[in-house]
């Protein structure tokens, strides 16, 4: 799919809808003590599906629990979500999982499983667990034995639609009703300038831009770092301060982007942030320019405005889940090439300028009546 559009606003709750799955009814006698539900590995997945999470739980007897499978790192997320009562995390979710959490899920006494990935490993230990209701779409090697009912698309011949919308269509299908655009209601720990320094004084300044130049995915989804440097000068020039954060892999490129600019008005927190802490820096950003990535997602569901350069990966499954958020692309036909790398001039992500980019800031600020001129 080709796509040459410059800046375009994303309505997932109207466009690129998922086929609908066959409806289930859940007896009051299956739930046992409640529901547990494997939620994707990655964070930007995790973070589409919590729409979908959300309307899950209005579906549970309110004398019954939610419960998360999810890797440990995404604890804090989880925390953050009063309509989840208990997390369970996996140090190791790309392997068995130990012991204590096997016995951890076990002695919850749970009825029914929702699984939001495709492991066939996962689905055989939720089985073995004593979840003897177990729901998810096909997946790998036998794991269909292990599901109660294997979720399949009423309509085989429809596109697949944005991957929130499908985690959505599982949950309905499970009896959640649909989907009003809302995004998830995170309760974070304290308040913004309770968070230790620097992080903040940075959430406590009234002009933070937040930029995350990184992507776990790869080289090829990421804008280059030279052209988020020359966004962040502009946006000092103009009063503001950066704070630029990734994961502990994305400090380089981190280093790159505040290489020569005032070390008072930018800081690289790549890898030295917490979830809980991210989300306020995401919070309480201004604005928010992002790759195609985790902080993308957790970005749009604080309901902030935000940029994005999209190149090899299709916005139709995986663009923010917010309309508050801009996309920018300038594809070229052999995008989307979903390539982790580019083997050419990776000409889909530096078809679009940092003058670009700079200017859809300023459309947004408009949008919020407020202007920032360039200081002398």
């Amino acid at each position: 799919m080709s796509c040459n559009f410059k800046v375009k606003n994303l309505d997932i709750r109207t466009e690129f809808p998922a086929p609908e799955f066959k409806k289930i009814t859940l007896s009051h006698s299956a739930w046992r003590n409640g529901i547990a539900v494997r939620m994707p590995n990655h964070l930007g997945d995790s973070v589409m599906a919590l729409p979908a999470l959300e309307l899950l739980k209005k579906t549970v007897p309110q004398d019954r629990a939610l419960f998360v499978i999810a890797p440990e790192y995404q604890r804090k997320l989880f925390y953050m979500l009063p309509f989840v009562d208990g997390f369970i995390g996996l140090k190791s979710a790309h392997k068995m999982w130990s012991a204590q959490e096997y016995n951890a899920l076990k002695n919850k006494r749970l009825g029914i499983g929702v699984m939001f990935n495709r492991s066939f490993r996962d689905a055989m230990l939720m089985r073995a667990a004593g979840i003897k209701k177990l729901y998810g779409i096909p997946g790998r090697g036998l794991r269909n034995l292990f599901l109660s009912s294997t979720l399949r698309p009423t309509d085989k011949k429809a596109p697949s639609g944005h991957l929130a919308r499908q985690y959505i269509e599982i949950v309905r299908a499970l009896g959640a009703p649909d989907w009003d655009g809302s995004l998830p209601g995170f309760v974070p720990p304290g308040t913004p300038d309770e968070n230790r320094a620097p992080i903040g004084a940075l959430c406590g300044h009234s002009q933070l831009l937040v930029m995350c130049p990184g992507a776990a995915y790869g080289t090829a989804k990421r804008w280059p770092a030279l052209a988020f440097r020359a966004v962040a000068a502009d946006w000092i020039k103009r009063g503001g301060i950066v704070a630029v954060v990734g994961g502990k892999g994305e400090r380089a490129t981190g280093e790159e982007v505040v290489q020569g600019l005032n070390e008072k008005k930018i800081i690289n927190l790549c890898g030295e942030t917490e979830l809980d802490e991210l989300f306020w820096l995401l919070k309480s950003a201004l604005v928010i320019l992002a790759n195609d990535s985790g902080v993308m997602h957790l970005g749009a569901a604080t309901g902030n405005y935000g940029i994005t350069v999209f190149g090899p990966t299709d916005y139709t499954a995986t663009g923010p889940i917010s309309s508050k958020w801009s996309l920018l692309s300038d594809q070229p036909d052999c995008a989307p090439c979903f390539r982790h790398d580019c083997p050419t001039d990776h000409k889909c992500m530096t078809a679009v300028t940092p003058e670009q980019v700079k200017q859809e800031i300023q459309n947004i600020l408009s949008k919020m009546n407020i202007h920032l001129p360039l200081q002398e």
